[in-house]
């Protein structure tokens, strides 16, 4: 992910990031810049897995509905167990991010991957900790990158004034 600049937005449940993602494709934002990160909460005994085919996930957890919707309108798609925070689920481009951090073994001063990955897209230190603990805490992390442009529509859209790098 080389883009110029990154918003973070922080959501207490699925259903307000899900608003705010269909807020932001209804107001034409490039869904490929966009991407949201939650834990898999489940209070079931049913076995949790991942695959994807056509860029569709098979099998969900708890709250299947809010990432089956996000699958059909963000570009990428993951579920991680990273130790220290738990089931992961990503859509977006934030996934390659994650992903290069986890493979290059990214060494961000003792950051988890989430917190390299974000170091890696320019998130500033002190943000990321704040935004990791939101996101162990169970709320959900909606990230638009791109240009100064892109960041500045999706903050408008949003109604955010800060958390942006």
């Amino acid at each position: 992910m080389n883009n110029d600049k990154a918003m973070v937005a922080i959501y207490d449940n699925h259903e307000k990031a899900e608003e705010a993602v269909k807020k932001m494709q209804k107001s034409g934002f490039d869904m490929t810049k966009l991407s949201i990160v939650g834990k898999d909460y489940h209070s079931d005994e049913n076995v949790v897995g991942y695959y994807n085919m056509g860029d569709r996930m098979k099998q969900w957890g708890g709250i299947g509905a809010f990432w089956g919707g996000l699958w059909g309108l963000l570009l990428g798609s993951a579920f991680f167990i990273i130790p220290g925070v738990g089931p992961i689920m990503i859509a977006g481009p934030f996934v390659s991010a994650l992903v290069g951090a986890l493979e290059g073994a990214v060494g961000f001063g003792g950051l988890s991957a989430i917190g390299a990955a974000l170091a890696s897209i320019g998130i500033p230190k002190d943000s990321i900790v704040e935004y990791e603990t939101e996101v162990k805490a169970g709320k959900f992390m909606l990230l638009a990158h791109g240009t100064v442009a892109d960041v500045e529509k999706a903050k408008e859209v949003l109604g955010i004034l800060e958390h942006s790098v």
